[in-house]
């Protein structure tokens, strides 16, 4: 890999900047300073300084955010602010974008990363990733809904009606339900939740696959995991364990 790619890959630095720290004698790779930004460097084996500090090699960032209500998911907005806007100057890597988008007054777990093939592999439908929601109804819960959310509930679009795809639901309090939905359409949870007669008053995501979204995370807050971690998504939970462990650590969701 070329220097200054690498440097700009795994820096704030644009490819320009990264060209001219190098040229300025900032940048060392084994303890030697290198001045040309076409040298090539091996990331897994060579030690890279930048001003002395260690630059990390990873092929990929992943960022697990709690996504506040107000903000849009997305990479750049001339109006509004997104995702992107609420990361550290350090942290604010060329190519990342919202793997998956959660409407502006959603709130819960967000991915960021430039991984375009897990991004593929988690929002593919062929691979109908699992993804678990906590939605404060208007009404209280009525039990009809299961069955009724696992023979698919009818949506209509654009003078067309479809299908949803059987997804699961359960009451977590007089007020409050976990859905499990394996595709994403727009507005899908409250547009189910309005087509059997209730309203969605808040909703937060707090699950994907196996990855889920710490119970003290601040929203608005964020850290960077590693892609083990990420993997995770990848991984499905049953249902009802599902419910159980929301049950334990999501209850301040709706005891006030």
């Amino acid at each position: 890999m070329r220097l200054d790619r690498f440097l700009s890959n795994q820096t704030t630095l644009s490819r320009t900047n990264a060209q001219i720290a190098i040229r300025a004698g900032q940048v060392t790779v084994n303890g030697t300073v290198l001045r040309k930004p076409d040298a090539a460097v091996s990331p897994e084996y060579d030690c890279i300084l930048w001003n002395g500090k260690q630059i990390s090699y990873q092929a990929h960032h992943y960022f697990l955010m709690h996504k506040p209500a107000g903000v849009i998911s997305a990479s750049d907005d001339p109006k509004q602010k997104t995702v992107l806007d609420l990361l550290k100057p350090e942290d604010c890597f060329p190519k990342l974008f919202p793997c998956g988008r959660l409407d502006i007054d959603t709130t819960g777990l967000l991915l960021i990363t430039d991984d375009g093939d897990l991004a593929h592999r988690m929002l593919s439908p062929k691979h109908h990733v699992p993804k678990y929601y906590l939605a404060t109804l208007r009404d209280p819960f009525n039990p009809q809904y299961v069955a009724w959310f696992r023979a698919g509930i009818t949506l209509g679009e654009k003078d067309k009606e479809f299908q949803c795809l059987p997804a699961e639901i359960a009451a977590m309090h007089t007020h409050t339900a976990l859905i499990c939905l394996h595709e994403g359409k727009y507005h899908q949870v409250k547009r189910m939740l309005a087509a059997v007669g209730n309203h969605v008053e808040q909703l937060m995501r707090i699950r994907i696959g196996n990855l889920s979204l710490p119970v003290d995370l601040p929203v608005g807050s964020y850290f960077s995991i590693l892609h083990n971690d990420v993997e995770k998504m990848l991984n499905f939970s049953d249902f009802e364990a599902v419910c159980a462990l929301s049950k334990a650590e999501y209850s301040s969701y709706w005891i006030k």
